[in-house]
């Protein structure tokens, strides 16, 4: 009786927990907003900053409540979209402090909350035993901050693509009033999407080094699937800075790129998790 009271107690903590995370992230999502749509209203980031600080401290909290146990660290689909998130959230935080890439904010912030939500409702397992190899540690970890990066990347190519279709038909609109000169944000996309791609890399031969018996562990198809997406990120990299390649057939290739990138991690987790039930250690 007296365990059922305090499991009680610890559900409608977290619970707490996890709607204040929601509601801070949509508390900074609308204070950006309400800046596009009012630019004389206040400066862009009187209100996003402590909002948004104040929402990844308590997604903090909640990812090491639902993650952390005495066997290790649950990487279950949802547990780990919600860290890729907070990834997310953190850099574009941290990024906003000197770059100009705050209206990401729009989209991120409410793709955190999202995931909050699934992990808060469904549960899933895939235990990283806390006796791992190092090597092992590294791979899902650079893995993860890849993911990361190459999401904000590719929503700024989208971005990019949304100004480089107004200025072919010379169409201004509140989007391009609230977006950086192109050149900036074509800089801060290859940046990310740069650095991105040399974590994908560390993943990868990580991964090859140290992760054994590949087809026993149901990995092979996201191996695959990852050095596809490795491979076209590299091309469309060397073209970029051997023959200048940009523009619209970049970032759609940077975006399927991405697509095949996410198959490979999350669709794999996907299937393993929730279709097989499979579980791995």
């Amino acid at each position: 009786m007296e365990q059922t009271i305090i499991a009680n107690k610890v559900s409608i903590h977290v619970n707490i927990l996890n709607f204040s995370a929601i509601l801070f992230y949509v508390a900074a999502t609308f204070s950006q907003i309400r800046f596009l749509t009012d630019v004389s209203s206040y400066p862009t980031k009187k209100w996003l900053l402590p909002f948004g600080v104040i929402a990844v401290t308590l997604h903090a909290f909640i990812l090491y409540n639902s993650m952390v146990n005495v066997v290790g660290i649950n990487l279950g689909i949802f547990n780990a979209a919600s860290l890729v998130t907070w990834v997310i959230a953190l850099l574009l935080l941290l990024s906003v402090l000197h770059k100009p890439v705050e209206n990401l904010a729009v989209i991120l912030f409410p793709l955190a909350a999202l995931t909050i939500g699934f992990d808060n409702f469904f549960h899933t397992e895939r235990i990283l035993a806390a006796d791992k190899a190092f090597g092992v540690k590294l791979h899902i970890f650079s893995s993860i901050l890849a993911y990361s990066l190459l999401t904000i990347a590719v929503l700024q190519a989208i971005f990019l693509a949304i100004q480089d279709n107004y200025l072919h038909n010379k169409h201004p609109s509140w989007v391009m009033k609230h977006l950086p000169p192109l050149q900036v944000m074509e800089h801060l996309f290859f940046q990310v999407m740069g650095i991105g791609f040399l974590l994908l890399t560390i993943s990868l031969v990580s991964g090859f080094l140290f992760i054994q018996d590949i087809w026993e562990q149901h990995l092979v198809h996201k191996t695959v699937l990852s050095l596809i997406a490795w491979g076209m990120f590299s091309i469309l990299l060397w073209g970029h800075l051997r023959y200048g390649w940009r523009g619209r057939k970049f970032i759609r290739w940077n975006l399927l790129s991405f697509i095949i990138l996410m198959l490979a991690y999350f669709g794999s987790k996907l299937v393993l998790e929730l279709i097989l039930q499979v579980t791995l250690r």
